[in-house]
Parts: structure tokens; C-alpha cells; sequence
């Protein structure tokens, strides 16, 4: 009963409206993770230079979600795009061992500035199908999340070119975000 009554409540208000920001180092798989979201499909990419925005549905929910460039030169760009972001999407290639220290500094230079203060993370280790692949605990740690005292976060596993757990983060994201905002 309770599950028929916000359907029915759902379609009658409507989606709600989300902006997600998704970063992370260049290659991690931002781009992969927003068309398999969008498409359905592993789409072909090339390193994005500038930013891709799509509008992804899912649960009545419209997830706004700007994916922008990870490549060195381009992260001074990142917080042009931090106004109004209400969800944080951080993509970690969980095979990446040599960089991940740099995924971590990364983030926390993020989550310091005024902006994102108040926004909710969802980091998704992404590739864990690749056979040297960090596990959840060991990404969990190399990027310090649970020194984030003040960030609600949440890791999830994933394989972009299957969608393996990005509905699973997606599903936590829209739970999370709904929450803090029948705080406020």
C-alpha cells in the first residue's frame, strides 16, 4: 500500500530535479558511466575536453549530471561548474594503483572548497571487473573517506561498460539527496 501511494504521489508532483557533478582523474570512466546511465549502451569515448551534460531518468528522478574533463590542465576549470550541484559523482578507476593517491588529494581539494560543503558523495570504483583491481575496503582507505566526518558518502562498485552497480549507487544517491532535503 505504502509503495502504491508514492508511486501514484510521484506521478502526480513529478520528477524531482537533481544536479549531479561527476569528476575524477582523466580515464577513470566519467563518460562511460554518464551514456550507460543515458543509453543503455557502452558507447566509444575519447577524452573529454570541456564537459558532456545529460539528463538521466531513472526512479522519478531527473539526474542533470555534467561530466567534466578530468585531464590535469582542466581540473583548475572544475569549479566553474560547483554552483547549485546538490550530488557529487566521483569516478575511480580501481585498477589504477599508481594514481590513486592523486584521486585522493583530488577529492579532498574538492570537498575543501565553501561550495561543495554541503554536497552529498557518491564515489563509484569503477573497472572492478579488470583482474588487478582495488576492492571497495582498499579504495575505501587509499581515498580516506571516513576522515570525510563532515560529507555524507557512500562507495559503490561498478563496471561502467556493464552498468554492474551504477543503478546501485544511483538508487543510494537519490535516497541520500531526498534525505538531506526533508532536513533542511
Amino acid at each position: 500500500m505504502g509503495q502504491f501511494l508514492a508511486t501514484l504521489l510521484g506521478s502526480l508532483v513529478g520528477p524531482r530535479e537533481l544536479r549531479i557533478l561527476m569528476l575524477g582523474l582523466d580515464a577513470a570512466g566519467k563518460t562511460t558511466v554518464l551514456y550507460k546511465l543515458k543509453l543503455g549502451e557502452k558507447v566509444c569515448t575519447i577524452p573529454t575536453i570541456g564537459f558532456n551534460v545529460e539528463t538521466v531518468q531513472y526512479k522519478n528522478i531527473n539526474f542533470t549530471m555534467w561530466d567534466v574533463g578530468g585531464q590535469h590542465k582542466i581540473r583548475a576549470l572544475w569549479r566553474h561548474y560547483f554552483t547549485g550541484t546538490q550530488g557529487l559523482i566521483f569516478v575511480v578507476d580501481s585498477a589504477d594503483k599508481e594514481r590513486i593517491r592523486e584521486a585522493r588529494d583530488e577529492l579532498h581539494n574538492l570537498l575543501s572548497d565553501p561550495e561543495l560543503s554541503h554536497v552529498t558523495l557518491l564515489v563509484l570504483a569503477n573497472k572492478m571487473d579488470l583482474p588487478q583491481a582495488m576492492n571497495v575496503a582498499e579504495i575505501t582507505d587509499k581515498l580516506q573517506l571516513t576522515s570525510l566526518r563532515q560529507t555524507n558518502w557512500y562507495i559503490q562498485s561498478c563496471c561502467a561498460t556493464t552498468g554492474q552497480g551504477l543503478y546501485e549507487g544511483l538508487d543510494w544517491l537519490g535516497q541520500a539527496l531526498q534525505d538531506a532535503g526533508s532536513r533542511q
